[in-house]
């Protein structure tokens, strides 16, 4: 195939960083643009230089000019459009999560198995390229074989309310909103092993902290403060069957003295901090030695990482390379996910 022709579905805050990455892509033209809010779809489609926009999905689908879409939509439809899609012929970028349970992800490998086409996750903190260089030590034997894992985001007073606060739409809190990078992110690092166990506590003591007026907060359009429907915070002990383990930890509400992020991994020949910055420990003739890879940039680039995710589905879509984030990794993560909640709820570890 040569040059992809894209549709977009959804056309919402994160759907302007897939636009612009398309836009810049010199293998990807974007053809249409969809979105129940017409309006909202005719903008993005005159801000792009896009030619149609629809206010129905399922007529971006029925498009014959669309080879590949990317599902930017709410969590709760995110498997449907992407097995319509599949159906239609379409290959898939979906954003993270790539569903809501482990039973809808099921139903999505199965539909990428009949149509032949590709589906990437939108993992993309895989593709920032501090990842990339801590992935190119541990794949070159570096750190040597990963045994655990540190996975933490921590929000003091980061609840987006609306849908992200409704847990019908979004399927969970922080555990499945930012939570799920950092662990995509571990897991990923440590060579994606297989989960066998989990256990796991969930706190909803906070609520939202909407009394809290001096701090800033990425509100949705829909917030309301009144509103809230999932947990504080969640933490985690996953196990994998080569022995190797993941702590985990995720929340809106905390009484943190500071918001923060950490991805760290930790093998037999050395270690490295990922976020909040690149670090690499090892050992050199009988010293300790911290390395820090010369990069643009030794946090996650958020510009650069969908710039890269967007080319490497088009590789994927033009047989050029293999998606880093293929439909397999997107439903070990929302099993795992869904195991965390299952633990937390029943106070039992879960054996997957």
């Amino acid at each position: 195939m040569t040059r992809v022709n894209i549709g977009v579905i959804g056309t919402g805050a994160i759907a302007q960083a897939h636009l612009t990455a398309y836009s810049a892509n010199p293998e990807a033209e974007l053809v249409a643009v969809s979105d129940l809010n017409l309006d909202r779809a005719q903008s993005a489609a005159d801000t792009y230089g896009v030619r149609r926009a629809y206010g129905d999905p399922n007529e971006l689908l029925a498009d014959p000019e669309v080879d590949a879409v990317s599902i930017c939509t709410w969590n709760d439809s995110h498997a449907r459009w992407a097995i319509a899609a599949l159906e239609a012929g379409k290959h898939v970028l979906v954003e993270k999560p790539m569903s809501r349970s482990y039973a809808e992800a099921i139903q999505m490998e199965r539909a990428v198995a009949a149509s032949g086409r590709v589906l990437q996750v939108g993992f993309v903190r895989r593709h920032s390229p501090n990842a990339e260089v801590l992935k190119s030590f541990i794949d070159n034997g570096d750190l040597g074989d990963i045994y655990y894992a540190r996975a933490s985001v921590i929000r003091r007073v980061g609840n987006p309310g609306g849908w992200f606060a409704d847990k019908a739409i979004s399927g969970g809190g922080p555990l499945i909103d930012i939570g799920i990078h950092v662990i995509d992110l571990c897991w990923y690092l440590m060579g994606a092993p297989n989960a066998i166990s989990v256990s796991a506590n969930l706190y909803s003591r906070l609520g939202n902290r909407a009394h809290i007026t001096t701090l800033p907060r990425w509100q949705v359009s829909d917030y309301d403060p009144e509103a809230n429907g999932v947990e504080d915070m969640v933490n985690a002990l996953v196990r994998f069957d080569n022995g190797a383990s993941m702590l985990v930890e995720a929340s809106y509400s905390l009484h943190a003295v500071r918001d923060s992020i950490g991805v760290s991994v930790f093998g037999e020949k050395g270690g490295a901090e990922l976020e909040p910055q690149l670090e690499i420990a090892t050992e050199k003739y009988g010293s300790v030695v911290n390395l820090v890879p010369q990069i643009s940039s030794l946090t996650f680039e958020g510009d650069r990482a969908f710039a890269n995710e967007i080319g490497n589905f088009i590789d994927a879509i033009q047989g050029k390379a293999e998606s880093i984030a293929p439909v397999s990794h997107g439903a070990e993560l929302t099993k795992i996910l869904e195991s965390i909640y299952a633990s937390a709820e029943s106070g039992q570890e879960i054996r997957l």
